[in-house]
């Protein structure tokens, strides 16, 4: 496996509303904020071995975060959603 693949895919994102997602085969990854969708999906199928149908992605805003008083900004992400072939999965832990 190389290592650029391993560069795009950040972090899956595991959250009640993505468990749900995996019902319908699509699962939720924090990516890289230059991948395009091509080099996503060419990832996603190198790294766990599966087809993918889809792939929707999504650039997160920076809001302001406040912890007494002291203020900052949350950092910015890219996520991506993907769909995969019907019958397919990934063991998510």
């Amino acid at each position: 496996m190389d290592t650029k693949y391993l560069e795009i895919i950040k972090a899956p994102l595991i959250t009640e509303k993505s468990r749900d997602r995996e019902a319908i085969n699509q699962y939720s990854f924090r990516v890289s904020l230059k991948a395009t969708k091509i080099e996503i999906k060419e990832a996603v199928e190198k790294i766990f071995k599966v087809n993918v149908v889809d792939v929707q992605t999504l650039n997160m805003p920076v809001k302001k975060k406040r912890v007494g008083r002291y203020t900052g900004l949350s950092n910015r992400c890219k996520k991506a959603i993907v769909t995969l072939k019907a019958g397919q999965t990934i063991e998510m832990k």
